[in-house]
């Protein structure tokens, strides 16, 4: 894929507000693909996901709709265990605190817990977005441009939205261990997610299966940009695109505002994430994930994606084989069962599953 990516190491906003998110990204002109493009390219082996990013279109009215019902719905479930979250990180870090999400799906819950550390715990309160590419690791320019900003290394804890199976977060931590392994400015690898279906990341605000109103859109709620790309022969920051096309569709602050409103309505989260439920919940996901590549012959776990939020990414910017969900009549799975009639996708149910939802992708090459 070809690419005229010029930019150098500026960084940016998006459609954020500056005090609430600095991409450590670069702006790239490379040429979106289509989904099946990109399926295709991607199965036969010949380009790395990190070297190419889909188009995106505006969602119908009906998904818009139900992403807004879903936002009413959770905000003030949101907002509580965001308020946990902001409170674990000061308990954790003090009043200087460095938080730097993954882009993109962790880039609105660092807006978020940035916001609710700025209101209740602290003002020394920085938040960048980097990129992280599984099998590819960590922008190591990015976090170069962290360690000369004057931020603490102590200071520094990694977000992302949500995990899953894990592999996010087990990238973060061998990226880290090389990074410190070649740097003074050694971090830590700790990972603060929302909920995590596997028990893996180190804090969390639930296990719980449940709608992250931002997993449900694209770049419409993440500041109009892209998932992250590593393009050849371009220095410096990882790359992405800014989907101007999609401005006027864009819920991006409107979300923000939307979940900042309840703070002052709700409580904190009580906080479960501690115990012995860790390993049980391990090995229940493990057993799933086995039961599921045995019945459904998957040859490569990557195309397994369970809980609600990676399932809707498949729907969304991948070719799915099959949805399954747990309860076809849970309104939590309204959004996805409106793309699976999008694209002609057969859905089945099955309530031993120990998650709302799971996709997994279909194999184009057979």
């Amino acid at each position: 894929m070809t690419n005229t990516v010029t930019a150098k190491n500026l960084t940016f906003s998006g459609s954020y507000a500056p005090e609430d998110c600095e991409f450590l990204l670069q702006k790239s002109t490379a040429r979106p693909l289509s989904i099946l493009e990109k399926e295709q390219y991607l199965q036969a082996g010949k380009i790395h996901y990190s070297k190419m990013v889909s188009t995106e279109q505006a969602p119908s009215q009906d998904y818009l709709d139900t992403f807004k019902e879903l936002v009413g719905k959770y905000s003030d479930r949101l907002a509580r265990e965001i308020k946990l979250l902001a409170k674990t990180l000061y308990d954790l870090k003090g009043k200087h605190i460095t938080v730097v999400s993954l882009a993109r799906a962790g880039t609105p819950v660092g807006v978020l817990i940035t916001r609710a550390l700025k209101l209740y715990h602290t003002t020394d309160v920085k938040h960048y977005s980097v990129s992280i590419v599984r099998d590819r690791g960590i922008d190591t320019a990015a976090l170069e441009h962290i360690s000369k900003s004057g931020r603490a290394s102590q200071s520094i804890i990694f977000v992302d939205g949500w995990s899953a199976k894990g592999v996010i977060n087990r990238e973060l931590k061998a990226a880290v261990a090389d990074w410190n392994s070649k740097s003074s400015y050694h971090i830590c690898d700790a990972l603060c997610v929302l909920t995590d279906l596997s028990g893996n990341s180190e804090y969390i605000a639930t296990v719980d299966d449940y709608v992250i109103p931002s997993a449900v859109l694209n770049s419409t709620v993440s500041g109009l940009i892209s998932r992250t790309m590593m393009l050849d022969d371009v220095e410096g920051f990882h790359q992405c695109i800014v989907y101007e096309h999609l401005a006027k569709h864009d819920q991006t602050k409107w979300f923000v505002d939307q979940i900042v409103s309840r703070f002052e309505y709700v409580g904190v989260a009580v906080d479960n994430s501690s115990g012995a439920w860790r390993e049980a919940r391990r090995l229940t996901f493990a057993r799933y994930l086995s039961k599921t590549i045995k019945e459904f012959n998957v040859d490569d776990v990557n195309r397994i994606k369970p809980g609600v939020a990676e399932a809707t990414r498949v729907m969304l910017r991948r070719i799915p084989r099959v949805l399954i969900l747990k309860n076809a009549k849970n309104p939590d799975v309204k959004h996805l069962k409106l793309l699976a009639l999008e694209k002609e996708i057969i859905f089945i149910e099955d309530p031993s599953m120990p998650f709302l939802a799971m996709a997994i992708i279909a194999n184009i090459l057979e």
